[in-house]
């Protein structure tokens, strides 16, 4: 959870939201090692010291922006979601919204995974907060009979090294969705592992 001061106007948190998707910008870019302050507030069309206003460092501005992926990646997630009750048909909406989420936000897949080598708390609270809630809605389709039996927080991380790296591969690395053949192969091994047995 973010300790930060929160801005007590419309118009601070319009200030904080343009240094946020400005560093996304430049730390992405750059590296967070190359990346500057300066540059940050050049892009976003503010003075350096006011930078400072909102973040301590610019190690906060990357946990900040860390937070801000999260909770845009999950948003996502449930909206691609929202209504369906069977959960076989959750995992193949999610993994269809988080591959078009990684496509359409790659700047802050790169953050994220910056992040690791800057203050891997963040880094592990991100990861550790998906698998959280992931591993609620696997539980209860236990319960429910709607999947195999297990230990969720194994399934949920064990799925969410699919999304990664298919998420990885295809659109971080070739900028594309995946074709057809992988995402079918991907859910056949999810759906077929899910399944009740």
């Amino acid at each position: 959870m973010s300790d930060l001061p929160k801005p007590m106007t419309a118009r601070g948190e319009a200030t904080r939201r343009r240094l946020l998707e400005a560093a996304e910008v430049e730390i992405a870019g750059k590296g967070f090692s190359r990346a500057s302050i300066s540059g940050i507030t050049r892009r976003a069309g503010v003075g350096q010291g006011t930078f400072y206003l909102y973040f301590p460092s610019k190690e906060d501005a990357l946990r900040e922006l860390v937070r801000h992926m999260g909770r845009e990646l999950r948003h996502a997630l449930s909206a691609a979601t929202r209504g369906v009750t069977d959960r076989l048909e959750v995992e193949r909406r999610g993994l269809a919204a988080f591959l078009r989420f990684s496509l359409e936000h790659q700047d802050l897949y790169r953050v994220v995974m910056e992040s690791q080598f800057v203050d891997e708390s963040i880094y592990r609270e991100y990861y550790q907060t998906l698998a959280d809630a992931y591993a609620r809605g696997l539980g209860r389709a236990q319960a429910g009979g709607e999947i195999r039996s297990g230990h969720p927080e194994t399934q949920a991380w064990a799925l969410m090294g699919i999304a990664h790296f298919l998420g990885l591969r295809y659109t971080i690395w070739d900028r594309r969705a995946p074709p057809d053949e992988a995402m079918s192969t991907a859910l056949d091994m999810i759906l077929h592992g899910l399944e009740p047995g």
